[in-house]
């Protein structure tokens, strides 16, 4: 058994260009393109321990989609399919099934790697996937109670600027600046706001909100935010429930007022939101509809929801 600490479990093996070797020997030169300039991309997957002990990857395809978008965006030419990097997931996760029996992280990355260096070099894609015990990332506390936020000084690029159909490696940084400062504020987590100072999203995830009139929201995909797979799941789980969700632009001051707020995202799950800038979201707890949407998304990633069996695959 592996780990990159003493709690962290990790995979025996990571598949690099189309075989797998032990972790590590997953190296990749100093000269590496991506590591210089940041042009790489990247999907983040669950796999998820069913109710019946299986062990199953939610919305691959649609997470391998997207990694094949973001190359596209990026002008990465990416050497494999989307079929031969799903079967790698699904590779990497059969080799380590005992290991990763209740759940796992995948991490598919392709990036330009070394050769030329410089703003104009084109040099061959690599593309690796790893895999990792990644437990809930606003902490298993934040999930059953809801985390601390705050707006971040950083803004969210404009969409001009920052390709935001993308999943791409180096536009993180923005994320990190305001990560860090939140955390170092004591805060758990970040809003950024738009240029226009609408609410954009978190460092990590998208953000839903529900107003004192029961009305639901979360930014458009015409704000400068990730077209979330977790984001576009939940919505789906809310509209089929007979409730409505509007997709508009919203300030900072109505996080204020509102009744709920949570975080989407395939790392964080769906996170509940009790305080933004030292103002209790409603009465400071997880209200009624987070309370549904995490049931159910719980409910359907462990396979106990037939009418979304088509967003898993099993191992």
């Amino acid at each position: 058994m592996s780990s990159t600490s003493s709690s962290v479990l990790r995979a025996d093996q990571i598949w690099i260009d189309g075989k797998f070797v032990k972790w590590d020997e997953g190296h990749m030169h100093v000269m590496t393109h991506a590591l210089h300039y940041g042009l790489g991309v990247f999907e983040g997957i669950r796999a998820y321990r069913t109710h019946d002990g299986r062990l199953a990857v939610f919305r691959l395809r649609e997470h391998i989609q997207r990694l094949m978008d973001s190359a596209h965006i990026c002008m990465l030419q990416m050497p494999f399919t989307i079929d031969e990097i799903m079967e790698a997931c699904v590779e990497l996760l059969r080799k380590q099934k005992d290991l990763f029996a209740n759940g796992a992280y995948l991490r598919p990355i392709a990036f330009m790697g070394d050769g030329a260096m410089g703003l104009g070099a084109v040099n061959p894609t690599r593309v690796v996937v790893t895999a990792w015990d990644w437990g809930a990332y606003l902490g298993e506390k934040g999930m059953r109670e809801g985390i601390r936020a705050k707006v971040s000084s950083f803004t969210r690029m404009h969409v001009n600027v920052n390709m935001v159909r993308g999943k791409i490696s180096g536009q993180y940084v923005n994320s990190i600046l305001a990560k860090r400062e939140a955390v170092l504020g004591g805060y758990d987590e970040a809003i950024l706001l738009d240029i226009s100072g609408f609410v954009a999203e978190a460092s990590g995830e998208n953000i839903f909100m529900v107003n004192k009139k029961g009305i639901i929201k979360t930014p458009p995909l015409s704000s400068p935010i990730l077209d979330g797979i977790t984001r576009d799941t939940v919505l789906k789980l809310i509209r089929d429930s007979g409730r409505t969700v509007e997709e508009v632009t919203f300030t900072r001051d109505a996080l204020y007022i509102c009744n709920e707020i949570f975080f989407t995202g395939t790392a964080a799950e769906i996170t509940p939101v009790r305080e933004v800038d030292n103002r209790m979201v409603g009465d400071g707890k997880p209200g009624p509809l987070v309370q549904f949407v995490q049931d159910t998304y719980f409910r359907v990633v462990r396979g106990q929801e037939p009418r979304y069996a088509d967003w898993l695959t099993y191992i």
